[in-house]
């Protein structure tokens, strides 16, 4: 059976938790085993400041069935996501920033082109794109923009890579992963990429996450070859048989 993830239900106000309660309840119901709060930190100017981020323990006596187990640090991001709003933007973050989400702005008109570099650098990072379906939802104009938009991402990215989340902030605006899945249709997934945008894909940003956290670095290790062996990779392979045969 698959477990299903939504890793974008909106956090609009810190003091209305009752609401975001019953977002998250509601996102048990239709099924969604993991969902992550979306808090947006706006850039303005120079000095930036980020909000601390709601911990589970504030929301629940104990962790609901729907929560992720996290560590105890609760004051750490468990997903790191960018909204870039330009083509130079969207490189930087397809390439250098350490994050686990790029989201596609799916409100307007894409105002730039999906460039195949910047796309494929993502994927060889392990980032993820991810589609919000709730705009789509809400407005016909804004359906269209977010088919389109879809559409142009998956003629680069071929359906890798691609996460597909609600960003609701209402309860109304959520809808079960099987008919999320059968919106990924419409974006120009195949069967099988829209359901593992729901489920699979979600699961490895999660780990992506933990290992931007986590991990200072990478042991490689390789068999060494034994003395034979070593002989053996300077011959050739006529010669290799002939002599084992002996």
């Amino acid at each position: 059976m698959a477990l299903f993830a939504d890793l974008n239900i909106v956090n609009t106000s810190d003091t209305d938790r009752k609401r975001l309660q019953s977002l998250i309840e509601n996102a048990a119901h239709l099924g969604y085993s993991t969902v992550a709060i979306n808090h947006v930190a706006e850039f303005q100017g120079k000095k930036l400041e980020i909000a601390k981020p709601i911990a589970v323990t504030e929301l629940y006596p104990s962790p609901p069935i729907v929560q992720r187990i996290t560590s105890p640090h609760t004051r750490s991001y468990d997903i790191v996501a960018v909204l870039p709003k330009t083509e130079k933007l969207f490189h930087v973050a397809c390439m250098t920033l350490d994050i686990d989400l790029i989201c596609i702005n799916v409100i307007e008109k894409q105002p730039f082109h999906f460039r195949r570099p910047s796309v494929n650098g993502a994927i060889e990072r392990g980032i993820y794109f991810e589609l919000a379906y709730s705009p789509a939802i809400k407005d016909s104009t804004m359906r269209r923009y977010t088919i389109s938009n879809a559409l142009s991402l998956m003629q680069i990215c071929k359906g890798k890579n691609i996460i597909m989340s609600s960003a609701a902030e209402r309860p109304l605006e959520l809808r079960g992963p099987y008919d999320i899945a059968n919106l990924g249709l419409l974006f120009g997934l195949t069967e099988g990429d829209a359901k593992a945008a729901l489920s699979t894909n979600c699961r490895a940003a999660l780990l992506h996450g933990e290992t931007r956290k986590t991990a200072l670095g990478v042991i490689y290790t390789v068999k060494k070859a034994s003395a034979t062996e070593e002989k053996d990779e300077g011959t050739p392979l006529s010669k290799r048989a002939k002599t084992k045969s002996d």
